[in-house]
């Protein structure tokens, strides 16, 4: 059976297809629109503009679904939807102009479908799994196959480059301020203790991105999913100097987050250290496929 499945971020909307059988499924292909919707949150309401552009990205993706005759379509929404004032207007416009239901998922869910799609690859009886987006990032601790807890921390990509760049990469002011404010949410956050130097699988758009740009910094094999603490030091670094040599990387390898890159790596490298992590994998799967397995397989 083919099965779609539309993912609503901060940043960008995903569509993916799945061809499932049993308990099992494969990717058939993938879509994105970069929407960028965070950026059309103003004191915390989603503009009529906002709510028009996630239309036109939906109803891309309908007749997409429609010329194909895939029929069985779910759609759920993330911080992009959740971390508004007007969520239930905006779901309810939505439905009126596309026919698709939106289910906004919270940040407690968010983080563990994100944990359930990553052990469909990853064989970890203990770690933890991370997922930085535009608007949020969630956290999921586990231990002897099950997670422990799930949290979400309202900063993302997208949220940090606004509120703290100027101009498209951020320089030696902003980066003070992006990571004062990552520090501060770490800090109201109250992560619960627990051992430290455990694996740590990143999941999302972000952490993909990051994987592409060690692999070309570092030459690192075709198939290597995994960045050591080095690596990751070192890439944090040669992209928050902002030079020739930065742009021209993220232009080269990952052009649609020439903004967001920077916040996103500090994200990463700061709750990296912070969880002292032993090892940093990247994984194919996350969100879509834990909702997927979660409630639909």
């Amino acid at each position: 059976m083919k099965q779609a499945m539309i993912d609503i971020g901060s940043n960008s909307m995903r569509l993916t297809v799945y061809e499932t059988e049993g308990n099992s499924f494969k990717i058939l292909f993938r879509e994105k629109s970069m929407a960028g919707l965070a950026g059309y949150v103003e004191n915390g309401t989603l503009s009529d503009e906002g709510v028009l552009c996630a239309c036109r990205g939906l109803l891309k993706f309908k007749k997409m679904l429609t010329s194909l005759n895939i029929r069985d379509v779910v759609i759920f929404a993330t911080a992009s939807l959740r971390n508004i004032s007007n969520t239930e207007a905006a779901v309810s416009a939505i439905r009126d102009r596309t026919g698709w239901e939106v289910e906004v998922i919270s940040g407690e869910e968010e983080a563990l479908y994100g944990y359930i799609g990553a052990m469909r690859e990853f064989q970890l009886s203990r770690g933890a799994v991370l997922d930085i987006g535009g608007a949020s990032t969630e956290l999921a601790l586990f231990d002897e196959d099950r997670p422990l807890r799930s949290l979400s921390l309202p900063i993302g990509s997208l949220n940090l480059y606004r509120s703290c760049v100027k101009k498209i990469l951020p320089g030696r002011h902003a980066l003070k301020k992006i990571r004062e404010t990552i520090q501060a949410e770490l800090d109201r956050s109250s992560l619960p203790d627990f051992e430290r130097q455990l694996p740590l699988v990143c999941v999302g758009g972000t952490g993909r991105a990051v994987l592409k740009l060690a692999g070309a910094v570092y030459a690192q094999p075709e198939g290597c999913r995994a960045i050591g603490a080095e690596q990751l030091d070192g890439l944090c670094a040669i992209l928050c100097r902002g030079d020739r040599q930065a742009i021209d990387l993220i232009l080269k390898l990952s052009p649609d987050r020439i903004h967001t890159i920077v916040p996103g790596i500090l994200v990463l490298h700061s709750l990296f250290h912070l969880l002292d992590a032993k090892t940093l994998e990247i994984g194919k799967y996350g969100v879509r496929e834990g909702y997927l397995c979660r409630k639909i397989l």
